[in-house]
């Protein structure tokens, strides 16, 4: 049976923030994702003819219902599984805002699993403790606090709208950075 849901109060210390790599927008622009740092951010690889694709839908709900409040979707699009997103940069963006009206911010397609995969996935499945482990197929979702940390990963069949998504959303946008939930209830 796949693995739903999994989540830590913390990631165990590493060293290793989400926040101190840089990535490329999907129009080519290096990005620093220190940009985010201070965020809740859901990070999931995505593919434009996969079955579930319409996710992208929910994505886009969650997006706008969270922003405000210091939440941000990062988009990073593969075609890793299936050969499910095939197009180009351009393809994919257009293909997003004209469907989905996708507004969170989207990444140059990369590789998320394998040898070749891009150094965001590399720190998310290589280095947060408790989450090791390629995605196994799209709209894998990694759940990062605040601080840069991996504190959840939710199942590709594990919608945006789902509750336990939502709620652990909620739980870390009231926690404040470099503190677990239980230590922010003390």
């Amino acid at each position: 049976m796949a693995l739903l849901f999994k989540t830590t109060a913390l990631a165990e210390p590493t060293g290793d923030s989400l926040y101190a790599l840089t990535a490329r927008t999907i129009t080519g622009e290096e990005q620093p994702l220190s940009t985010y740092a201070g965020q809740v951010a859901l990070v999931v690889n995505t593919a434009s003819k996969c079955g579930f694709t319409s996710q992208y839908e929910g994505l886009e709900k969650l997006y706008d219902q969270y922003r405000e409040r210091g939440f941000v979707i990062l988009g990073f699009p593969s075609n890793d599984f299936g050969s499910q997103e095939p197009g180009s940069n351009d393809d994919i963006q257009r293909f997003c805002k004209l469907n989905y009206g996708v507004s969170f911010p989207l990444f140059e397609k990369n590789p998320v699993s394998g040898p070749a995969k891009q150094e965001v996935y590399k720190l998310l499945t290589e280095r947060a403790p408790g989450f090791e482990g390629d995605p196994g197929w799209n709209f894998v979702k990694f759940l990062v606090n605040k601080d840069g940390k991996v504190v959840a990963r939710f199942a590709s069949v594990v919608t945006p709208t789902s509750k336990k998504l939502q709620k652990e959303i909620e739980k870390w946008l009231t926690t404040p950075a470099q503190q677990s939930p239980s230590e922010s209830a003390a």
